[in-house]
């Protein structure tokens, strides 16, 4: 059907008349001047791809009304320009095309109709892990030992690219996902199929945020979702709440970007954004670069918000000279973005446009701090560090709580590494990494982090050895300008050496810590510290013997490094003493604004990042040796444990079966608040007494063979096995954190799987009763997959984190959630009870249903499908099913 708003599209160039773009000021409409810059993307989305069936007038109405339609909790849909995949991610997504293109064929349709038809990049970056450190060839033993160990992954990813159209995969060894996005994979501005639009994307990971701080509108979804737009289909959104963040006054000069979106982090938890988007605005944006909009933005999902906007604005364009990108391009994507009315002048406050809400930061009020032990809101100002870690240490145990007695505050551990003697404490730092796009993608901590070492090492600092260091850059270009401004040899000298490409510690692959280290802990049963220049510290995340972890700016993870404990006043303790015995405060240490922008501006150059990426598809030389076949339906090997055929879509019919009430519902777990993604589906190492390492030994496999759960997402016995598998699991119905549950018919505690498929075998379903915040973290669809496999059918919860509550949807697992007020212990419930959950023959968006227990008690829970596409996924049992069935008939 013909677009209704083609009278719109007009030149951009006169000179180039065949190349148009909708021009949405054309409409005439006063509404479309006053709507958030973030709100005029969905807009010219929606008008662009309107055909009346995807998308409807109505949907474009409800946009420009956005003023009135805010708080209506109306449904838009939203086609994002391109789609962005990591490869822990990416890997089940393109497993589930390779099986949906057999399921199609089964059915009788065509199964070269499963393609990308939206353009899908995928970077290879989750896979390496910091085995080695503190080695001139540590770079080169660990990627050596992440081909050996991925090497059939990377065989399939291979496969993908060439067997499906529209896929661009970037080899291991390129750097991190997210900032790879904004050096060299944005286009800011789209310029395809003869029209100019916003370049926009969704990514199969939650910190896909950090594009918004170029201007690019994007945000997290399920793998599961993703892989729908990459079909072609719309996003079903609510439209959302815009907060308009406004942005005053000048940092102070020993500040970092770091500094300021913990701040940043902690305020807007404390306002509440969760499902809404923020969009900065204010004569404070003027004083930031990209690089430090662009770590505000990473950390969108750890305030909560669905999107955290940059408009474009001259900074912008500066920042697309610096990297490197094409002239002209440049000029089309500034001519556009002013002929649409979509480029900003933060100095304007003419511009400024209506929000839901306004909060306020000045900058100056920004003081040096860090975030944790456990959640990355919990901001500390390094002022308060050693005094807040202290109370932690013997608070009750929780988020800022460890509960050790007061007794053993000041315990301590000998041990022996390397020949040398040494001791640890409670807050003695075992883990320093320099890594994640969060801060790697910004050269000012970067070169902050240099100059520091620099400084540490001429006045004869050093960092006790056995703490694990290690520098894991999210591109090539920072180790270009690292190299060339002089201060990497600094950095090697204090132990941050570049140990690999890609997320490593901020993402659980920390590898292991010394083994004196690790008995000495464990020992002790230490408080042992991480502290890391990420975006999550959640427990357990970063590796199992540091219980507290904290997020830092890379040049406080050196100054933590260095003085090996967290317990220190920097202000009023040395950082070290030199060999002559003299005393070195930081402050003698830490860099100035102006020395780190001297430095900036002379090595951070365009040539670099032209040279660093015009060559990222083909430098790697053993991804260019791997051999693939050109079928295009997968050859399932079944001798593989990396990749297998997924079970989702067995006894898969063209008929619609009606959903049916679940009767007499066991609860597998009884769960609390903050249930992350890592406590679902744990990434990081498979433990030698897990279900999951019991099935990879029977297939051979021995514990150095094992690698880690997110290189295994291809595998769905796997991945199964380790649902729950987190070893901080903290379950209601046992006495400790432990990755285990009590199975009800026999009385007996078994792993969790083992439990679940007890339950299974006896035909019985399974429910989760949680808390606030179910599913928060990293975005991963095997957390709603391995439930699913699990016989889980309903996840009730008082509050769920808006990417994990999609993929149950995406999954067909029913997310429930109690009516506002009432939770588990107001209702009295132990979670010893059987649960039926009825279904009314008319569903509807948020409906309330009735929940029977076998007790005779009965309540009511909001039944979580927003809209009603959720809706259609739910009675086609998940939203792959509903695609395989549309695309065979």
């Amino acid at each position: 059907m013909s677009n209704p708003f083609a009278w719109i599209a007009e030149p951009l160039d006169s000179n180039q008349p065949a190349k148009k773009f909708f021009n949405l000021n054309k409409l005439g409409d006063a509404r479309y001047g006053r709507l958030p810059f973030s709100i005029r993307v969905l807009l010219e989305a929606a008008i662009r791809n309107c055909d009346e069936f995807l998308v409807k007038k109505e949907d474009v109405e409800n946009i420009l009304d956005w003023h009135v339609m805010q708080s209506k909790n109306v449904e838009v849909p939203f086609n994002p320009a391109r789609v962005i995949l990591q490869d822990l991610t990416g890997v089940p997504a393109v497993v589930d095309f390779a099986a949906m293109r057999d399921a199609v064929k089964k059915l009788g349709g065509d199964p070269e109709k499963i393609n990308p038809i939206c353009p899908a990049d995928l970077v290879i970056d989750h896979s390496i892990q910091v085995d080695f450190n503190r080695r001139s060839d540590s770079l080169q033993k660990n990627q050596e030992l992440e081909f050996e160990r991925n090497k059939e992954r990377f065989e399939f990813l291979k496969w993908g690219s060439q067997a499906f159209h529209n896929m661009k995969i970037i080899p291991p060894g390129s750097g991190i996902v997210h900032q790879v996005n904004l050096e060299y994979l944005a286009r800011v501005v789209f310029d395809q199929n003869g029209y100019y639009y916003p370049d926009s994307l969704v990514g199969t990971d939650s910190h896909t945020t950090m594009i918004d701080g170029l201007g690019v509108l994007g945000w997290g979804v399920g793998g599961i979702e993703a892989e729908a737009v990459m079909l072609g289909q719309p996003i079903s959104m609510v439209l959302p709440k815009v907060i308009g963040y406004k942005l005053m006054g000048n940092p102070h000069p020993l500040v970092t970007s770091t500094d300021i979106v913990l701040t940043v982090t902690k305020h807007l938890r404390q306002v509440g954004v969760v499902g809404q988007f923020v969009e900065f605005f204010g004569p404070g944006v003027a004083q930031l670069s990209i690089a430090d909009r662009a770590t505000i933005a990473n950390m969108c999902p750890e305030y909560g918000a669905t999107a955290a906007f940059f408009p474009v604005d001259e900074v912008s364009i500066r920042y697309l000279i610096q990297t490197g990108r094409d002239e002209e391009k440049i000029k089309h994507i500034k001519n556009y973005l002013l002929a649409v009315g979509m480029f900003r002048d933060f100095n304007n406050s003419a511009q400024d446009p209506d929000f839901t809400q306004v909060v306020e930061l000045d900058l100056h009020t920004v003081v040096p701090c860090c975030s944790g032990p456990k959640r990355p809101q919990d901001k500390v100002a390094v002022s308060e560090m050693k005094k807040d870690f202290e109370t932690c240490l013997g608070a009750k145990q929780g988020f800022k709580g460890f509960s050790i007695a007061p007794d053993r505050h000041s315990d301590r551990v000998k041990f022996v590494h390397s020949g040398s003697d040494f001791e640890l404490t409670h807050g003695s730092v075992v883990i320093a990494a320099i890594t994640s796009c969060t801060n790697t993608s910004n050269p000012s901590v970067m070169l902050g982090a240099g100059l520091l070492a620099k400084k540490a090492v001429d006045a004869g600092l050093t960092v006790k050895p056995y703490i694990k260091t290690s520098l894991s850059p999210g591109s090539g270009v920072v180790t270009y300008y690292l190299r060339e401004s002089g201060v990497m040899p600094y950095l090697a000298q204090l132990g941050f050496d570049v140990v690999g490409y890609g997320c490593m510690t901020c993402i659980g692959n920390s590898g292991p810590l010394p083994e004196p280290v690790s008995e000495a802990i464990t020992q002790g049963d230490l408080i042992a510290v991480g502290v890391l220049s990420g975006n999550r510290n959640f427990e357990g995340r970063i590796h199992p013997n540091t219980r507290a972890n904290y997020l830092a700016s890379p040049p406080l993870v050196i100054a933590y490094a260095i003085a090996g404990t967290v317990r220190i006043d920097f202000e009023k303790e040395p950082l070290g003493v030199n060999a002559e015995g003299k005393e070195i405060f930081l402050k003698d240490l830490w860099p100035t604004r102006d020395e780190i922008q001297a430095v900036e501006h002379q090595y951070v150059i365009p040539g670099m990042f032209k040279e660093v990426y015009q060559k990222i598809e083909t430098v790697n030389e053993s991804w260019n040796a791997l051999d693939t076949p050109s079928d295009k339906l997968y050859t399932w090997n079944p001798k593989s444990t990396y990749i297998k055929s997924p079970p989702f879509f067995e006894n898969l019919t063209l008929e619609l079966q009606p959903p049916k009430s679940i009767v007499d519902a066991y609860v597998l777990l009884n769960l609390g608040d903050s249930v992350t993604t890592d406590h679902i589906s744990p990434a990081g190492n498979i433990a030698r007494n897990s279900p999951a390492a019991r099935y990879l030994t029977s297939r051979s496999l021995t514990p150095r063979e094992f690698n880690s759960y997110g290189s295994r997402r291809g595998n769905d016995a796997v991945m199964v096995r380790g649902t729950f598998a987190n070893i901080r699991l903290s379950n209601k119905f046992i006495n400790k954190q432990a990755p285990q549950t009590i199975h009800f018919p026999s009385g007996e505690t078994l792993d969790v799987y083992d439990a679940a498929e007890r339950y299974k075998q006896a035909g019985h379903p399974l429910i989760v009763l949680t808390g606030k915040e179910y599913g928060s973290g990293s975005s991963r669809d095997w957390a709603a997959k391995g439930p699913f496999l699990l016989g889980i059918k309903a996840i009730l919860a008082e509050s769920y984190e808006r990417i994990h509550r999609s993929n149950l949807v995406g999954m067909g697992v029913i997310p429930l959630q109690y009516l506002p007020g009432e939770d588990a212990e107001s209702l009295g419930l132990t979670g010893r009870e059987r649960y039926t959950i009825v279904f009314p023959e008319e569903l509807a968006p948020r409906m309330n249903v009735q929940i029977k227990l076998d007790t005779g008690k009965t309540f009511q829970a909001i039944m979580r499908f927003d809209t009603d596409v959720e809706l259609t996924y739910f009675r086609n049992g998940g939203i792959l099913n509903y695609m395989i069935r549309k695309m065979a008939s």
